[in-house]
């Protein structure tokens, strides 16, 4: 199916001009970036599988940062003790200013990260049709057309620093809510290993697996339902690196966005406590 991003209102009326592959990933990176700067907050349970186990936890977003309260692990409720550990741990960081700025610049860390990832998209893959799906509740928007395009490293592409050289080596397909300009899911694998500090610094192995779904969770509010990653590599040619997690989040709902966060703190613990009733 060639690609045809348009929009139809009505029968007999014309549609948009299509847009080439590139120049649709382009607008949709714009899009991706400009909704990272919203001050749309939620919450939502965040379930975390790794070799050592699962840990679900409650999370909210507030205007100082993330809370996250631990719920279960390995499937299990806490024990008593344990919740009041918990709870003793996010008392402390909502009153411990240092502790909280330290937090915020984690997050703001990965966050700029993450955004330099978005930006390069355009540049360093080249990108042909591959057909469309159907947008469902963890993936796109229900019932919205998903443009589907397959990508492979640009061979021209040459990245600005050592956090883009994964971008090299990695092929795979991107599906796009083409009305809205969001992307609905990247499913990339390594078809090469991929060194990064010219080599001194280490290498991630070929094969190496990534996948990013987003859906529309709320009156066109996109947020992260499933991260999937898993990676095997060196770091500084000694230390051995083995990322192998699935994350799904689910049970989204809007929350203020002048939430502070001590306030989500409390949220999440009323919210707690009437899972625990349940």
């Amino acid at each position: 199916m060639a690609l045809a991003v348009v929009v139809v209102c009505s029968a007999g009326i014309a549609q948009q001009p299509t847009l080439s592959p590139v120049e649709l990933v382009r607008q949709t990176v714009a899009s991706e970036v400009a909704a990272s700067q919203s001050d749309a907050k939620v919450m939502f349970l965040d379930h975390k599988t790794t070799p050592r186990g699962s840990q679900t936890k409650l999370m909210v977003e507030t205007k100082e940062g993330n809370a996250g309260w631990l719920v279960a692990e390995n499937d299990q409720a806490l024990t008593p003790a344990r919740r009041q550990a918990e709870e003793r741990r996010l008392v402390h960081l909502a009153n411990d200013p240092d502790d909280l700025r330290r937090k915020q610049k984690s997050e703001k860390d990965d966050a700029d990260r993450i955004t330099r990832i978005v930006k390069a998209l355009p540049d360093a893959f080249l990108y042909e049709a591959d057909g469309s799906e159907v947008g469902t509740g963890e993936m796109g928007k229900v019932g919205d057309e998903l443009v589907r395009l397959k990508f492979r490293p640009n061979p021209k592409y040459d990245p600005p620093s050592r956090l883009e050289q994964v971008l090299t080596g990695l092929e795979g397909h991107i599906l796009i809510d083409s009305r809205q300009h969001r992307i609905a899911l990247i499913d990339g694998t390594l078809n090469k290993d991929v060194s990064f500090g010219w080599g001194f610094l280490g290498h991630l192995d070929q094969g190496g697996h990534l996948l990013v779904q987003q859906a529309d969770v709320a009156d066109g509010n996109w947020e992260v339902t499933h991260m999937h990653l898993r990676f095997t590599g060196r770091v500084l040619l000694v230390r051995g690196l083995n990322i192998d997690s699935d994350e799904v989040a689910s049970n989204f709902r809007l929350v203020p966005s002048t939430l502070s966060f001590s306030q989500g703190v409390e949220l999440l613990k009323k919210q707690e406590t009437e899972m625990g009733r349940h």
